[in-house]
């Protein structure tokens, strides 16, 4: 696990959105799976503002770690976060982005997404892999869309789950923790004061931590990253190994 601390959410956005087009070069073709939230926003914005002509980009296949099952024009629609503030403003051809389609029926897209990623990711262990998998964290310590009180999805032997939401009841689709544990690398990115306490509650494996959806990420590769500001840093006592 890598910690990389920044002194604010401005500077995680630059800092990410670097190791972000090193890979994309690096790379003939990258899987990702995106996130939704702010912090995510302030990263499309950044690699929008500055590697809007980067040709790499073709190389490239978007696709989501989770999706609320809204249509893609509702503003709580991850895809249309992504679409405004990045997909819009680079050169992609359409067959580059996958879509969670929120629209349909959640049990239906759940399992046709499923297929999806079986058809269009290299299956190694016997799962689809993603190149990287971008994470958020909430402050219920969920990650994806599978929260403390449905953390039994994690485990699933499917590759995609539909899960509610604990105080909306909204329904959504997520994969699952097989999946997100199967990247060749994974990154949080969490800012924020109000994550601080989780933060340090799974990364010092703290009482309690073992309930949070967002402390089983352990990636067989090992390649995990964390990217925080000082803000979601700020509780972390220890160094962590």
């Amino acid at each position: 696990m890598t910690l990389n601390i920044s002194k604010n959410k401005a500077e995680v956005a630059k800092n990410f959105a670097t190791f972000l087009v090193s890979l994309i070069k690096s790379n003939e073709t990258l899987h990702i799976a995106l996130s939704g939230g702010s912090t995510p926003k302030t990263v499309f914005d950044e690699l929008s503002q500055n590697y809007r002509d980067l040709e790499a980009w073709q190389n490239v296949q978007f696709y989501w770690g989770d999706e609320r099952c809204v249509t893609p024009t509702d503003d709580e629609s991850n895809y249309k976060m992504t679409q405004n503030h990045l997909l819009s403003k680079i050169k992609l051809p359409e067959t580059s982005i996958h879509r969670i389609k929120g629209e349909e029926e959640p049990e239906k897209e759940a399992k046709r997404y499923a297929q999806a990623l079986k058809d269009t990711l290299p299956i190694v262990n016997g799962l689809p892999q993603f190149d990287l998998v971008i994470l958020g964290l909430g402050d219920d310590g969920h990650t994806a869309s599978i929260f403390p009180n449905e953390i039994d999805l994690w485990d699933s032997q499917n590759f995609c789950e539909v899960a509610i939401h604990p105080d909306s009841g909204q329904r959504r689709i997520t994969i699952t923790g097989r999946v997100i544990n199967n990247a060749k690398t994974v990154a949080f990115l969490v800012t924020g004061a109000n994550k601080s306490g989780r933060v340090r509650q799974i990364l010092q494996r703290e009482p309690g931590f073992e309930k949070l959806p967002a402390s089983l990420v352990a990636p067989i590769s090992g390649n995990l990253l964390w990217y925080l500001d000082g803000d979601a840093a700020k509780d972390i006592t220890r160094a962590i190994p």
